[in-house]
C-alpha cells in the first residue's frame, strides 16, 4: 500500500548498510551492518546525517535488551544495556506497513515497522515493533517475544525501547515529575551528568558505567511517587525528547552514558525492580508495554506532540467533543455522606448553575450497617462501609421512601446525567462477596494468601468470576438504573504477583463495558492521580488530577496536569463555598477553566450573587470548550514550582495562527506585575494587532495588555486567577 509522506531507503548514512524509516515529521535510522541491528537516531528528516567520525554506534546497544532466567545482565552492571542475551539476538527480517486505522475515530494513518530477531541458543524470537502516526513526531515502541525453543523460558525483564546515540550527558538536562497524593505533577530538572558522571571509562575498557538517571513505578498505583514519564532537553539548542510508559502497572526507565553518548531505556516491570517474571511455554508469546517518545523544540514543543499523539491513541468517545460540566458532591461538600435530604437541594442548585452531569460520590451504597442505622444510628456512629463494600447496592437508610431512584430521577428531571462513584476492584473483608467469590478471583501472594490492604481484598480481573461480578454490577447500575457517568476510584495499592496481567485485564474490561454502553462516561481516579498513566488515559474519558482540598494549593497541579493528560480529560476541582468572598469564588473557579471543570461546593446555601459568579464562570467555560479539545499546552513562565507565587498555563492551537490563545495566570503573592513572552504570537510575519480579553472573572480584578513583544499582566490583589484570550486581528 502506498505510504504518503514517508521515508524508506538504505545506505543514506556513513555505515556500510543503513536503513531510514519514517515520515516528514520524524525519521528513525538503523545500522544494519552488524550481526544484530542498532537503532542509531530518532530525529527529524531535515537534520543532517552525522559526520563519519561521529557516526559510531555503541556495540552494547542492540534493538532490545532482555534477561532470561539462567542468563545474566551482562558485565557487572544492573542496567538495561549490555545484557548477556541482547547482543546474541540475530537479525532475521524486517518489514514495514502503512494503513489508516479508525480506532481514534476519524481515521489516522500509521507507519509500522517490525524487526524479527532470533536467539539460536535459547530459541527465543523477538519482534521489535515501532509505529509512527501521520504528521506527529512521536515514536511508539514495544517488544513482543515468542518461545520457539524446545522447553519453557522464564523472562525476567524485557525493554520496550532502547535508544542510543543521543547527545552527550554533558549537553542534556533530565526532567522528572514527582507525583504525590495532593501534590501531583511537580516537574523538576537537573543536569544529566549529576546522575551519570563522566567516569573516564576508556581507560577501563568499557563503554558504560553503573550510574544513570533512573525511575521506577511499582504496582497498582503506577504514578505514586513519580509520573511514568521523563524528558531530556538539550541545554543549547533546546532539542527535546519526552517519553511516557503506557502501563497501568509497574515500569522503569533510565538514561545514562554509553560510549560518551546518552542512551535511553524504557520498559515495564522487571524481576530485580518488581519481582516480576513471565514463563513462556513452547510457542507462547508475551508483549511488553507500549512506550512513546516525542520530539520537539523545548519541553513545550515535545509535550505538544505528545498531546496530539495521546488524542490519536485513545478510544473515541463523544465526551471528548462535548466536554460537559460535571458536578460531584464530594470535595469540600458531602465528603462521602450523601442522603436524599442533602442531595435534592444540591441537585437543584447545580442544575441552576449550569452543570450537565451530577455524580453522587462515595457513601451511597449499603455498607453493612443498615440494621444499626435503622436502630437510630447516624453516619458518625455507623460510617463503617470501608471494609464491607463490594456488592454495590444502595443504602436504604440514606435513601428512604423510594430509594436512590428518587435522587437519580431528580437529576434527570433537572436536565442532567446521573453519575455514581464506584471502587470496583476491591471487596471489603466483611462483604459477603469475600466469602462467595473463589480465592482465584482475587490477587494472591506467592503462598496463596489473598492480597488484603486496609480491610479490602484486591480482585483479579484476569479471572472470569471477578469479571462476571463487575459486569453484573455495571449492567445493573448503567443498564437498569440509567446511570450515565461512573467515577471509578481505587484507594489501595499492591505490587503482588500477577498484577500486570490484572491491569491488562482491567483495561480490557473497561473497554468491554464501553462497548456495551457506548454513551457511558468513565472517570479514572486512584486517590486523585495515583493511576494517571497513558494506558488508562487511552481507555477512560476523564482523569482525576488530585484530591487537593485547598484552593490555594491547587494552581500548580492544575497548571501542570496537561503534562500528563490532555486538557479536555483533566478533571480539575472547583469548589466555591457560601463562606467564600467573591474573589475566593472566582479564584477556585478560575483554576479549572483550562481543564475539565469538576464543580462542587454547597451551592444550595449560596446567595443569588454568589450563584451568579458560578454561572458566569460556567458560561465562560462553555463558550471556550470547543477550542480546548484541540489545543496544546505551553507554560509562559515555565513549569510551575509548588510554592511559586506567579503561575501561568497557556493553550494554543496546534497550528500557529489557527485560533485564539488562552492563558490562565495565577498570583498567590509576590510583585503585583509580571511580563512574559508568548513566542506563538511574538515575531509574527505580516504583523497584526494582538487583542487581549479578560474572560474571567467578570469583575475588574486585574489588567493585561500586549506591548508588541510581551504580555504584561497586573494583578493588584492576591490570590487572583485571570483567564485571558489573545487573538490576532
Amino acid at each position: 500500500m502506498p505510504q504518503p509522506d514517508s521515508y524508506q531507503w538504505t545506505n543514506s548514512f556513513p555505515w556500510s548498510l543503513s536503513y531510514r524509516w519514517g515520515h516528514s515529521a520524524l525519521t528513525v535510522d538503523f545500522d544494519l551492518s552488524g550481526d544484530t541491528p542498532r537503532l542509531v537516531r530518532v530525529g527529524r528528516p531535515d537534520e543532517p546525517p552525522p559526520e563519519p567520525e561521529d557516526a559510531k554506534t555503541d556495540p552494547s546497544l542492540p534493538l532490545v535488551d532482555l534477561v532470561l532466567l539462567g542468563d545474566g545482565t551482562g558485565w557487572s552492571r544492573p542496567r538495561f544495556t549490555g545484557t548477556a542475551l541482547g547482543d546474541r539476538l540475530r537479525y532475521r527480517a524486517h518489514h514495514s506497513t502503512y494503513g489508516v486505522e479508525h480506532s481514534s475515530g476519524d481515521g489516522v494513518g500509521w507507519h509500522r515497522l517490525t524487526f524479527e530477531l532470533h536467539d539460536p541458543e535459547s530459541g527465543l524470537t523477538a519482534f521489535v515493533e515501532y509505529a509512527i502516526p501521520d504528521g506527529i513526531p512521536v515514536l511508539r515502541s514495544r517488544v513482543r517475544l515468542r518461545n520457539d525453543g524446545d522447553g519453557p523460558l522464564t523472562v525476567r525483564s524485557v525493554g520496550s525501547l532502547l535508544l542510543g546515540g543521543l547527545p552527550s550527558p554533558d549537553e542534556l538536562s533530565v526532567f522528572r515529575a514527582r507525583n504525590d497524593w495532593l501534590a501531583e505533577c511537580r516537574w523538576y530538572a537537573e543536569p544529566l551528568r549529576d546522575s551519570a558522571p563522566d567516569l573516564g571509562l576508556e581507560a577501563h575498557g568499557h563503554t558504560g558505567g553503573h550510574a544513570a538517571a533512573r525511575l521506577a513505578g511499582r504496582g497498582s498505583w503506577p504514578t505514586d511517587g513519580h509520573l511514568a514519564m521523563g524528558a531530556l532537553v538539550h541545554r543549547t539548542d533546546a532539542r527535546s525528547w519526552l517519553w511516557q510508559i503506557e502501563s497501568a502497572s509497574s515500569w522503569v526507565w533510565e538514561a545514562g552514558d554509553s560510549a560518551g553518548q546518552t542512551y535511553l531505556a524504557l520498559g515495564g516491570p522487571t524481576h530485580d525492580e518488581h519481582g516480576w517474571s513471565q514463563v513462556l511455554a513452547r510457542g507462547e508469546e508475551f508483549a511488553a508495554e507500549w512506550v512513546a517518545l516525542a520530539l520537539g523544540t523545548c519541553f513545550d514543543g515535545a509535550l505538544a506532540a505528545l498531546t496530539s499523539y495521546r488524542r490519536v491513541v485513545r478510544r473515541p468517545h463523544p465526551d471528548h467533543d462535548g466536554l460537559p460540566v460535571v458536578f460531584n458532591d464530594y470535595m469540600n461538600t458531602l465528603m462521602g455522606d450523601p442522603t436524599t435530604e442533602k442531595l435534592l437541594p444540591l441537585i437543584d442548585a447545580a442544575a441552576d448553575a449550569g452543570a450537565e452531569y451530577f455524580c453522587v460520590d462515595a457513601g451511597w451504597y449499603d455498607g453493612g450497617d443498615e440494621e444499626r442505622a435503622g436502630d437510630g444510628g447516624n453516619l458518625e456512629e455507623v460510617g463503617a462501609w470501608w471494609d464491607s463494600v463490594g456488592a454495590w447496592l444502595p443504602s436504604t437508610w440514606r435513601f428512604p421512601d423510594g430509594g436512590i431512584h428518587v435522587v437519580l430521577d431528580r437529576i434527570r428531571e433537572r436536565g442532567m446525567v446521573p453519575g455514581l462513584w464506584l471502587e470496583p476492584e476491591v471487596v471489603g473483608v466483611r462483604s459477603p462477596l469475600a466469602r462467595t467469590l473463589p480465592d482465584e478471583a482475587f490477587l494472591r501472594h506467592g503462598d496463596g494468601t489473598r492480597v488484603t490492604e486496609q480491610g479490602r481484598h484486591q480482585l483479579n480481573l484476569a479471572h472470569p468470576e471477578a469479571r462476571a461480578h463487575l459486569d453484573e454490577t455495571v449492567d445493573r447500575i448503567v443498564g437498569e438504573w440509567g446511570v450515565g457517568y461512573l467515577k471509578l476510584d481505587y484507594n489501595i495499592t499492591t505490587s503482588a504477583p500477577g498484577h500486570l496481567a490484572h491491569s491488562r485485564a482491567w483495561l480490557a474490561w473497561l473497554s468491554s463495558v464501553l462497548d456495551r454502553h457506548p454513551g457511558l462516561v468513565i472517570e479514572n481516579c486512584a486517590s486523585g492521580g495515583m493511576r494517571m498513566d497513558g494506558a488508562s488515559l487511552a481507555v477512560t474519558q476523564l482523569q482525576s488530577t488530585s484530591d487537593q482540598q485547598d484552593p490555594l494549593r491547587y494552581p500548580p497541579i492544575a497548571a501542570s496536569a496537561p503534562t500528563a493528560v490532555p486538557p479536555e480529560q483533566g478533571a480539575v476541582w472547583a469548589y466555591p463555598q457560601p463562606s467564600y468572598t467573591g474573589e475566593q469564588i472566582a479564584f477556585t473557579l478560575g483554576s479549572a477553566l483550562l481543564g475539565r471543570i469538576h464543580l462542587s461546593g454547597h451551592l444550595d446555601q449560596m446567595t443569588e450573587r454568589q450563584l451568579e459568579l458560578v454561572r458566569d464562570a460556567l458560561d465562560t467555560y462553555k463558550a471556550i470548550r470547543g477550542d480546548l479539545r484541540t489545543s496544546v499546552p505551553f507554560w509562559p513562565l515555565g513549569l510551575p514550582g509548588w510554592t511559586d507565587e506567579w503561575i501561568a498555563l497557556g493553550l494554543r492551537p496546534p497550528v500557529a495562527g489557527a485560533g485564539p490563545v488562552y492563558v490562565t495566570v495565577w498570583r498567590r503573592g509576590g510583585p503585583v506585575e509580571r511580563t512574559f513572552a508568548l513566542p506563538h504570537l511574538a515575531g509574527r510575519e505580516g504583523g497584526g494587532e494582538v487583542r487581549v480579553e479578560i474572560l474571567h472573572p467578570r469583575a475588574d480584578t486585574g489588567a493585561a495588555e500586549w506591548d508588541g513583544r510581551e504580555l504584561r499582566v497586573r494583578l493588584p490583589e492576591a490570590p487572583t486567577a485571570l483567564l485571558l484570550r489573545l487573538t490576532v486581528a
